[in-house]
C-alpha cells in the first residue's frame, strides 16, 4: 500500500530545508520542465513518459516508463513514490549500467528541478497520493574480515547465488529467465562490477537497495527479513560490505599502453593457473557493442576484458579474463536469445532466430609493426589493409591465426606456433595465449618487437545472447609494449654521476673557500701567496656550472626514456638526479658569476 503521508512545504521551510524538499511545482515551473523533457528526454522516454520512445528498442534495460510510478532507485519503502529527491538524483547522476546519463553538468539547477515536477505528471499517483516519507538509514559500520565473512553467510542464506551466481557474476540458475514487470529481458547485476551499479557503488547505496529493493525488477527487498528477525540490520550491513569488497576499490581505467613484463628465459607462464601471473600487471579494456557497421549490436554482454601479458625474449604469452554469464552454447539460454533478439533494435543481417552459438574472444593485430600512427582500420581492417589476428572459440575450445579484410572476412593462417588454454567457472572466461616472437612465416604473421609500441584491439562475443559475426562487442586500438631488459649501466650511472659531480663539487667549494680565506688576510693586513694562473680559477667554477647542466640534460633524456618504455623505476631516478645536477649548475654558474663580476664576500 502507498503512503498517505505529506510533508507540508510550511513546515520544510520553517526547517530552513527548501533547497533539499522543493516547494510545489506551479504551472510555470511545469511547462518548463516538459520543454526540458520533450527536448532532453522524449527521445527515450517518450513523449507520453511511456518509456516508448524511438530509441528505447535499442536498449536493455528499457528507458523508464513515468506512468507506471514505479521507480527503482528510492529512499522510499517497497511500492512507495520516490521522493522529489530521489528523482533529481537519478536526473543528476545518471544510473551506471543503463543508457541513462547524468545531468548535473548540461542542465541548470532550475531546469533539472522544473524536469522532476513534470515527470511527476505522468502518474496519477504522485497528485493522488501526496508526498511519500523517506525512510531512515543508518550510519554505515566500517568494513572488517569478520563483516565481510558472516556477510557471505547471509549472501547464501538468502540465496542471492539464485540469479547473481555463486561468486556474485550474474551466472545464477536463474538469471536466464529474469524479466522486468513489463516483460522485458533484464540482466542480474555482475557484483565484480559496482561501477555499473543502478544506484551506486558505495556501500552506504548498496545498502538502501537491499533495503528498498528495486520496482519493477526482480530484484527483491530485504526489509521484511529483519522485520521477521530473521537476520538483524547489521547483519544485512555486513551483507552489504561483503557484496562491496568483490569489486574494485576504484572503478578501472583503461591505459593507452599494456605493459609485457620480461622475465627470465624458460620462466614464461605455460598455463591459466601458473603462479607466475601473480606478477603481471592487469590492465582494463572497456568493450562496446559494435554499431557501426551492418548488422549492429547494441546489446553486448562483454563490456570489458583483462589483460595480462608477459614475455621471456623469444615467446610471447597473454591471459585475458572477462565475466560472462553463461558457457555457451548452453540450452538454457535459448529462450533468452528469443527475448533478446525480439526486443532489439535494428533487426539487420541473417541468423535473427535463436540457436547454439558459441562464445569468443579475438585479439588483433596490424600485420607489421606501422610507423607512426598509420593503422589498418579497426573493424578489422579492409581490402587494403588487413589485420592479423588470433581467433579463439568456445567451440571447438582453441584458437587459431587468421588475416582480415573485413568483418567476417578472414583468411586462415592454421594454429601452429599457437597455443591455447582457455577455462569458464562461476561466470568468467579465462583465456592463455602464447606465441613466438618470430613467426615461422614473418611474410603473413606479425613479429613482436621488444621495446616498440605495438597495436592491439579485442573482439567478444557471448553467443548466448544472441552474438556472432558483426553482432559483438569491440574495443579501439590500443598499444602492447614489451619490456626491454635493463643493461646494469643504468643502474650504474647514476652513482657514477652522483661520485664525479661530488668530487667538482668539492673543488668549487675549496676555491671559494680559497677566496674568503684571502680577503680575511687582507682584512688582517696579512698577504698570502697569490693563487697560480688565476684566470683559470676564475673561469673553473663556469666550467664546472656548464659541465654540470649538460649532465643534466642528459640525465633528463634518459628520464623521459625510461619513462616512455614503461621502466618506471629508472625514469624516477634519472629525474632525481636531473633536478640534483640542476640544482647544482645553478649554484656554480651563479656562484662563480658572484665572485667574479661583485668581488668576493666583505666580512
Amino acid at each position: 500500500m502507498r503512503s498517505q503521508t505529506r510533508l507540508p512545504a510550511a513546515v520544510a521551510a520553517l526547517l530552513g530545508l527548501s533547497a533539499l524538499h522543493p516547494s510545489p511545482a506551479g504551472a510555470q515551473d511545469v511547462e518548463r520542465g516538459r520543454e526540458v523533457y520533450e527536448q532532453w528526454c522524449s527521445q527515450c522516454h517518450g513523449s507520453e513518459g511511456d518509456g516508448q520512445g524511438p530509441a528505447a528498442e535499442y536498449m536493455i534495460p528499457r528507458p523508464r516508463d513515468f506512468t507506471t510510478g514505479l521507480y527503482q532507485i528510492r529512499s522510499t519503502a517497497t511500492g512507495e513514490l520516490p521522493t522529489d529527491e530521489d528523482i533529481l538524483r537519478i536526473i543528476n547522476e545518471g544510473m551506471p549500467g543503463t543508457t541513462m546519463p547524468g545531468w548535473e553538468e548540461e542542465l541548470s539547477g532550475a531546469d533539472r528541478e522544473a524536469l522532476v515536477a513534470y515527470i511527476k505528471t505522468f502518474s496519477q499517483f504522485f497528485e493522488t497520493l501526496g508526498a511519500p516519507e523517506p525512510l531512515e538509514f543508518p550510519g554505515a559500520p566500517g568494513a572488517s574480515e569478520e563483516r565481510i565473512a558472516e556477510g557471505r553467510l547471509f549472501y547464501d542464506s538468502i540465496q542471492c547465488f539464485e540469479c547473481h551466481g555463486a561468486e556474485g557474476r550474474g551466472d545464477g540458475e536463474a538469471s536466464s529467465t529474469l524479466q522486468d514487470d513489463l516483460g522485458n529481458p533484464i540482466r542480474s547485476a555482475d557484483l565484480w562490477k559496482a561501477w555499473t551499479f543502478n544506484g551506486g557503488s558505495t556501500v552506504e547505496d548498496i545498502y538502501q537497495r537491499l533495503r528498498t529493493g528495486l520496482d519493477g525488477t526482480p530484484m527483491p527487498n530485504f526489509s521484511d527479513l529483519i522485520d521477521a528477525g530473521f537476520m538483524t540490520d547489521d547483519q544485512l550491513w555486513n551483507l552489504a560490505h561483503y557484496v562491496r569488497s568483490l569489486s574494485p576499490e576504484e572503478t578501472p581505467t583503461p591505459e593507452e599502453v599494456i605493459v609485457v613484463g620480461q622475465v627470465a628465459p624458460g620462466e614464461l607462464p605455460g598455463q591459466l593457473a601458473d603462479e607466475r601471473w601473480g606478477q603481471a600487471e592487469s590492465f582494463y579494456v572497456p568493450l562496446v557493442g559494435q554499431i557501426i557497421e551492418n548488422p549492429r549490436w547494441f546489446d553486448p554482454s562483454v563490456d570489458g576484458v583483462w589483460v595480462q601479458a608477459l614475455h621471456d625474449g623469444s615467446e610471447v604469452a597473454f591471459r585475458l579474463t572477462w565475466h560472462d554469464r553463461s558457457r555457451s552454447p548452453d540450452p538454457g539460454w535459448l529462450e533468452w536469445q528469443g527475448w533478446v533478439l525480439d526486443a532489439m533494435a535494428p533487426r539487420e543481417g541473417e541468423n535473427l532466430e535463436p540457436a547454439p552459438r558459441p562464445d569468443g574472444i579475438t585479439v588483433q593485430f596490424p600485420p607489421t609493426i606501422p610507423e607512426g600512427m598509420d593503422m589498418p582500420y579497426f573493424l578489422m581492417g579492409d581490402g587494403s589493409n588487413p589485420v592479423y589476428q588470433w581467433q579463439w572459440s568456445s567451440v571447438p575450445g582453441t584458437a587459431v591465426k587468421a588475416a582480415a579484410r573485413g568483418l567476417d572476412i578472414y583468411e586462415p593462417l592454421g594454429a601452429e606456433g599457437l597455443t591455447s588454454e582457455a577455462a569458464w567457472e562461476a561466470g568468467r572466461w579465462q583465456l592463455l595465449l602464447r606465441r613466438a616472437l618470430v613467426p615461422a612465416d614473418p611474410a603473413s604473421e606479425l613479429q613482436f618487437e621488444i621495446g616498440v609500441p605495438i597495436p592491439i584491439a579485442f573482439f567478444a562475443w557471448d553467443g548466448d545472447n544472441s552474438e556472432e559475426g558483426a553482432r559483438g562487442s569491440v574495443s579501439s586500438w590500443y598499444f602492447i609494449q614489451l619490456e626491454e631488459e635493463t643493461p646494469p649501466s643504468t643502474y650504474m650511472a647514476p652513482l657514477v654521476a652522483f661520485l664525479f659531480t661530488g668530487g667538482l663539487g668539492v673543488l668549487v667549494v675549496r676555491r671559494a673557500q680559497r677566496r674568503d680565506r684571502e680577503v680575511q688576510a687582507a682584512a688582517a693586513g696579512i698577504v698570502l701567496p697569490p693563487e697560480p694562473r688565476p684566470q683559470m680559477a676564475r673561469n673553473f667554477g663556469f666550467a664546472v656550472g656548464a659541465l654540470w647542466l649538460l649532465f643534466a640534460l642528459a640525465a633528463a633524456g634518459n628520464s623521459v626514456g625510461g619513462w616512455a618504455a614503461g621502466q618506471t623505476d629508472v625514469g624516477f631516478w634519472w629525474a632525481v638526479i636531473t633536478g640534483f645536477l640542476t640544482i647544482a649548475a645553478s649554484v656554480a654558474l651563479i656562484g662563480t658569476a658572484r665572485h667574479r663580476y661583485q668581488g668576493p664576500r666583505k666580512s
